[in-house]
């Protein structure tokens, strides 16, 4: 996955940057204000929340109604202080292991993949008839949004489901978004998967619909620079590119684990919202986040940020194709010299894709990946043009694909 995105303001053009770069995303600790940053935080008026299961269940399984209650009173504030509220919450997942009878051992096993699914299934009907209740005692609305990875895949399944959000936040109501795992238990079976679990999936949604901050909430007090149990281990209050973080391997690769949050928080920072990750245990914190207090690990969003569809290219889209480019070519669009790839510009083609699918543009061996975008013309098209020397002949605008850093 793309962690850096070039941007170059100087060829920004209304809705699109010509050719992302780096989104060096993380300015140095030393050059900022972090009071500054915090107070930012006040001014959010499009906000998203998730939390994950440990802040909505209790440690014997099942879900916890003080907990939510508490959460959703937290949402009522944020409304009341006249900002819209995205909420992402896990937990059906464990509900219904619960509901079920079944251990923790059972569902962790990749292989039962039917088990896990039932469990999703079980699960979420509580949870959101649980959010549902509360809501409505509390006089606000919710509605329910399961995604999975192919609402991402396109961009037009990607403008739909933006829109539904939008739309459902422009009725007064508040979203609240879980992934699908009713039917994508089997991560096996996924080619590409843009997020992994609901931190990535909150990230990419604050993205999409333009959110100025993240909250995401787990159960201990921010990002440190050892695992939290260790002797000498201390929060970091503000990320920057210098932070200096050792996660134990344990947490590196696990479902929802500390390397997960801080993908995901750096994700929606180069997307253009502030993201903290804090203590969901003591949920009076979210609205202490929003107060700018300091509360969890801030990171900063970047200061220009890309477009909502280079950010899609960059962080979740599935690519459907690949293109072998000449080195000249990618070296005259990197210097802004060459407004699109033309057809002498291919050696070859990977793929059957149609015109407006998201391809990757390799290197002449064929063994990295330097670019993605949107193609102008299918697969058969192109390979009917090549040798051919049409230089007139766009097969991807700059404007369309952001280069890997």
């Amino acid at each position: 996955m793309m962690r850096k995105i070039i941007c170059q303001n100087a060829l920004r053009t209304a809705g699109y940057s010509r050719l992302l770069t780096h989104l060096s995303a993380f300015p140095n600790s030393k050059n900022v204000n972090e009071i500054e940053k915090r107070e930012n935080l006040k001014k959010a008026n499009r906000v998203v929340i998730k939390v994950g299961s440990s802040v909505v269940i209790n440690p014997n399984g099942h879900l916890s109604l003080s907990k939510i209650g508490g959460l959703v009173e937290q949402l009522r504030i944020l409304k009341q202080q006249g900002r819209e509220v995205l909420l992402v919450s896990s937990g059906a997942v464990g509900l219904g292991r619960c509901i079920l009878g079944m251990e923790k051992d059972v569902i962790a096993d990749p292989a039962n993949v039917i088990d896990r699914q039932a469990c999703a299934a079980t699960g979420q009907e509580m949870l959101m008839s649980t959010y549902y209740s509360m809501c409505s005692a509390l006089g606000m609305e919710c509605a329910q949004v399961l995604l999975t990875q192919q609402d991402f895949s396109s961009p037009q399944r990607y403008t739909y489901l933006t829109d539904t959000i939008e739309k459902i936040m422009k009725q007064g109501m508040i979203p609240i978004i879980n992934e699908n795992d009713v039917v994508t238990g089997c991560q096996e079976l996924d080619k590409e998967r843009c997020f992994s679990d609901n931190d990535m999936l909150s990230a990419l949604v604050a993205a999409g619909v333009q959110a100025n901050a993240v909250a995401i909430m787990t159960d201990v007090d921010g990002v440190y620079t050892r695992p939290p149990e260790i002797q000498g281990a201390k929060r970091i209050s503000l990320f920057s590119q210098d932070s200096d973080v050792n996660i134990s391997n344990k947490s590196s690769f696990g479902r929802g684990g500390m390397a997960s949050k801080i993908s995901a928080a750096k994700t929606a920072a180069d997307g253009g919202a502030c993201a903290i990750i804090a203590n969901g245990s003591n949920i009076a914190n979210v609205s202490r986040i929003f107060n700018g207090e300091v509360v969890g690990t801030l990171f900063p969003s970047v200061n220009a940020p890309p477009s909502r569809i280079h950010h899609w290219l960059a962080y979740a889209a599935t690519c459907s194709g690949k293109l072998t480019v000449k080195s000249s070519a990618m070296a005259k669009l990197e210097d802004t010299k060459q407004e699109a790839l033309f057809i002498d510009d291919i050696l070859g083609v990977n793929g059957m894709f149609g015109a407006s699918s998201a391809v990757s543009l390799m290197s002449e061996r064929g063994d990295k990946e330097l670019a993605r975008g949107l193609v102008q013309c299918g697969a058969t098209e192109i390979e009917k043009q090549l040798g051919k020397h049409l230089y007139d002949l766009a097969v991807m605008k700059s404007s369309d694909m952001v280069v890997r850093a």
